[in-house]
């Protein structure tokens, strides 16, 4: 009951927090409206220049965060739950670089290629990304930081492959930049249309597989016990998180340690038995990903800064603190 009640509070608290956020979105930029008139702007007629604005511009953008937040969030808690590795995430794992490197070279190298074929693209970055660094991680016994290492790795690697595309074809440098930025501006409803069933699916099963993530959550041998078809679930899981991780990047670029802090902040929240685990991590992931875009405006205002500068900002160090944390433990 008292778990109950404390997700209550965590729902209703974030819920109303993620509305004050959107309504901020929608409201500042290049043209501040104040939060009264960004929300009445939305009702007004469509022929004024501040309704377009705000349903052209503002509004996909803030709800591009929502879902991009929310599928990375939950794609990090999953990987944290299928490795047992608290430093587990998209970005430490290499899968956003796969991704990265996947649609910058489908950028170079076929400018003409019709834009719904990137998600694909992406997903087999993050295929090779995600393999690589689980095949390197596990080589003599897999351990965090041995993971967190081959992570970075692979990281590096990958990313110094799409710094090349970009160097020996510099006439597509600034059609690349957007991916390798981390950043939701210029979004419009047609990214929104792109991301929407993907991360629509990619959640919906993760949901569907609560109950088998928070056993795969207590270790191999306690799911064995109970029961779970381990290698059926981590395939699954796989999955997921190179849909939700893959489509995320194919629209907005490598946007980082969302998928590292989230989980740690739910658990904080919550503990680690809430049945609500994935739902919260969504909805802070959400939460996080809308006001980091907010205070991406204002860091060289009146010049927007890429959403990913926020987000590393505020997750590097943590991610240093989770290391060392797990030295000290080992």
């Amino acid at each position: 009951m008292e778990g109950a009640s404390k997700a209550g509070i965590v729902i209703s608290a974030g819920m109303l927090l993620l509305v004050f956020g959107l309504v901020v979105s929608i409201s500042v930029g290049w043209t501040d409206m104040g939060l009264v008139s960004g929300v009445k702007s939305l009702f007004a007629p469509s022929t004024s220049q501040e309704h377009l604005i705000v349903t052209t511009l503002r509004l996909p953008r803030a709800l591009l965060a929502v879902i991009i937040g929310a599928s990375l969030g939950v794609a990090g808690a999953i990987m944290q739950a299928m490795t047992g590795n608290p430093l587990a995430s998209p970005q430490t794992f290499g899968v956003n670089a796969g991704a990265s490197m996947a649609v910058v070279a489908a950028l170079v190298l076929l400018p003409n290629l019709p834009v719904p074929f990137l998600a694909p693209l992406a997903f087999g970055g993050a295929v090779i990304g995600g393999f690589a660094v689980y095949y390197l991680g596990a080589a003599g016994g897999m351990t965090p930081v041995k993971l967190a290492l081959a992570g970075t790795a692979v990281h590096l690697f990958l990313a110094s492959i799409t710094e090349a595309f970009i160097l020996f074809h510099q006439h597509s440098t600034d059609q690349v930049l957007f991916w390798l930025a981390g950043s939701l501006d210029g979004a419009d409803w047609t990214d929104v249309n792109r991301v929407l069933p993907w991360s629509i699916a990619g959640l919906v099963v993760a949901f569907f597989m609560a109950r088998s993530i928070g056993i795969m959550r207590m270790g191999e041998d306690v799911a064995k016990n109970l029961g779970q078809h381990v290698f059926r679930v981590r395939m699954i899981c796989g999955i997921i998180v190179i849909v939700l991780a893959g489509s995320a990047v194919a629209v907005a670029g490598p946007i980082g340690f969302i998928g590292l802090m989230v989980p740690h902040l739910t658990r904080l929240l919550l503990g680690r038995e809430s049945q609500l685990y994935l739902p919260i991590t969504a909805l802070l992931g959400a939460l996080l990903l809308v006001y980091a875009d907010v205070l991406a405006r204002f860091i060289a205002y009146p010049y927007e800064s890429p959403v990913g500068i926020v987000t590393a900002f505020l997750g590097a160090p943590f991610f240093l603190y989770l290391v060392g944390k797990e030295r000290r433990a080992t």
